[in-house]
């Protein structure tokens, strides 16, 4: 065999073998198109449609570090040290339109640390709400309804009640600024007072109705709790001075206190058969926003609040507050009675997303 023959040879089996694998050929498929983010504005600022659905999402939260030091103003006694507590808060809002109304699921899911201890993940608020009916875990009703208290960080000195309980609920809508609500709710655990839960098959009630105007809002919101078998009633009444002054007052009250703290109200956390809170928001500039509150118990401790909140830059707040309580034969948990004053500060640096 001479070398052209060889040549000729080899050049028609790497025609044939080319043949074979041209035969057999991978195809790759056309990439099909992105379907890039669109912005939803039905809901406002910050939602956008869930790729190849007609669902709005709104993807936002917090990052929150507070330092505080001086006295305990909740229990009285020194603190001793710092407290140092940082928070990391997650919320997922998702809506759709029906013909039954609003479709909404609401998810907030919360990170804390404290004083060198991963204090765990927890979820105050996971729910489902369509048109005014709502079911899941959110804020107790007889303390959110009223709209909590001020822009106070520790505004929860003489507490209104804001803890979180499984309810369902129905808010009515009307179109003149009224508003109703109706709701059922399980209770929940704390460590102090345990028993807070329903124990038969009759859940707490409540029900509110609220009035809201350019000048302001008016509120009050009634509740039953069936463990101790007692009423409560709370209201509250906001006023815009001006653009840049609010001011608001509430007031609330109790059936069948036991000063022991035994038989407690899961809606009425207060001492006593009544409370009051009082306060106002002064924005005094495009950054600063000053807050102040003052509260009292009909048992006979009163505490007081002021803050500056001031925007560093957009997004940015830092808020450092004086906090000061005199109290008057105020019962711990553990049945000390405590008679004396706690003067306390703390300053928080929160980053809104």
């Amino acid at each position: 065999m001479n070398i052209k023959s060889l040549l000729l040879g080899s050049a028609a089996a790497l025609a044939a073998v080319s043949g074979a694998r041209a035969a057999d050929a991978v195809v790759v498929a056309e990439p099909e198109p992105v379907e890039y983010v669109r912005v939803c504005d039905a809901y406002g600022k910050g939602f956008f449609y869930i790729p190849g659905t007609e669902t709005c999402l709104n993807i936002n939260g917090y990052v929150r570090y507070d330092a505080q030091g001086g006295d305990d103003v909740y229990n009285g006694g020194e603190l001793g040290t710092w407290v140092k507590h940082t928070r990391a808060e997650i919320r997922f809002d998702a809506r759709s339109e029906t013909e039954l109304g609003t479709l909404r699921s609401y998810i907030q899911s919360r990170f804390d640390y404290q004083d060198g201890s991963d204090e765990g993940a927890s979820i105050p608020q996971a729910f489902i709400q369509l048109g005014g009916f709502q079911v899941g875990v959110a804020d107790e009703i007889f303390g959110a309804w009223n709209g909590y208290a001020g822009d106070i960080i520790n505004d929860d000195v003489i507490n209104y009640n804001s803890w979180q309980s499984n309810q369902i609920s129905y808010t009515f809508t009307g179109g003149n600024g009224f508003s109703a609500i109706v709701a059922a709710e399980q209770g929940s655990v704390h460590d102090d007072y345990p028993d807070y839960v329903i124990d038969s098959y009759t859940p707490h009630v409540m029900a509110g109705a609220k009035y809201e105007q350019a000048w302001g809002t008016i509120s009050s919101i009634f509740g039953y709790d069936s463990n101790v078998e007692a009423f409560a009633a709370k209201a509250r009444l906001d006023v815009n001075i001006t653009d840049a002054v609010k001011v608001w007052a509430m007031g609330a009250y109790q059936s069948g206190y036991d000063d022991t703290r035994i038989q407690r109200n899961f809606l009425t956390p207060w001492q006593g058969d009544w409370a009051a809170w009082a306060g106002f928001a002064a924005k005094v500039s495009d950054k600063a926003t000053i807050n102040g509150q003052g509260a009292y118990e009909s048992e006979g401790t009163y505490a007081f609040a002021l803050n500056v909140a001031y925007e560093l830059v957009p997004g940015f707040t830092i808020t450092p507050e004086l906090n000061y309580t005199k109290f008057e034969d105020f019962r711990r948990p553990d049945g000390t009675l405590v008679n004396d004053d706690a003067l306390g500060g703390i300053i928080r640096f929160q980053h809104n997303f």
